[in-house]
């Protein structure tokens, strides 16, 4: 674990590096454990893939007579200690699966057979090889309900287009790299289209308004057009 100041007003805590899972174990259990016990002066927690960012009141801080970044990084560096490898479980629950019905292909997944060529192989296989996928959200973000999804099979890794399309349809299924998503919204965005879900992943006016949670898991099936047509 590393710390690093963030400007006057927050640390960074590496606990890693790259998409792995065992480091987003790290990352979800602090997150909540900094949640669930608040330490004085802290304002917000922002988790990323292999991070926690901690944004603190720098005068709260400098109250108690230490230097501000002094005594988030000891108050952090305690939390963090007491957190064990055992203790996980404690702090971040385990995440639920999440099924995503997709309609592979055509007008739903315009990059589909460019995907195939890139990897030397038939569409068909693509699709296959796409569902088999056991897949994990590393992080939500970019707009709102956006999922970073871990668990990429390798010989599905495409670059993301040079040029972003100024328009992606909501519930498109994208491959972006090492990763896949799904565009949540009506956006911009430079990942390779499969498909797109009739899933609404992002719900503003629900209690809890992404669909995703980070630690959740995602399987993806294939549905017909007609299926897609009539969901709801």
């Amino acid at each position: 674990m590393t710390l690093s100041a963030l400007g006057d007003s927050a640390v960074v805590i590496a606990l890693g590096e790259g998409i792995d899972e065992q480091v987003l174990a790290r990352v979800r259990a602090l997150t909540a454990a900094l949640a669930q016990e608040p330490l004085p002066g802290v304002v917000d927690v922002v988790p990323a893939y292999a991070t926690v960012t901690v944004f603190y009141d720098p005068l709260e801080m400098a109250a108690a007579g230490e230097r501000p970044f002094e005594r988030i990084s000891r108050l952090v560096t305690e939390r963090a200690g007491r957190i064990e490898a055992g203790a996980k479980k404690k702090y971040a629950s385990p995440g639920r699966t999440i099924e995503i019905p997709v309609v592979y292909g055509g007008e739903f997944g315009p990059d589909l057979d460019a995907v195939a060529r890139h990897c030397g192989m038939e569409p068909g296989e693509v699709i296959k090889r796409h569902q088999a996928g056991d897949y994990l959200v590393h992080a939500i973000g970019f707009v709102p309900g956006f999922c970073y999804l871990g668990g990429l099979a390798p010989a599905l890794h495409v670059p993301r287009h040079a040029t972003p399309r100024p328009s992606v349809a909501a519930g498109s299924v994208g491959i972006g790299g090492a990763q896949t998503g799904v565009y949540p919204l009506v956006t911009p965005g430079g990942w390779n289209l499969i498909g797109r879900t009739p899933l609404a992943l992002f719900r503003p006016n629900d209690p809890e308004p992404a669909l995703l949670r980070v630690g959740d898991r995602v399987k993806f099936r294939a549905v017909s057009r007609e299926e897609f047509g009539q969901w709801k």
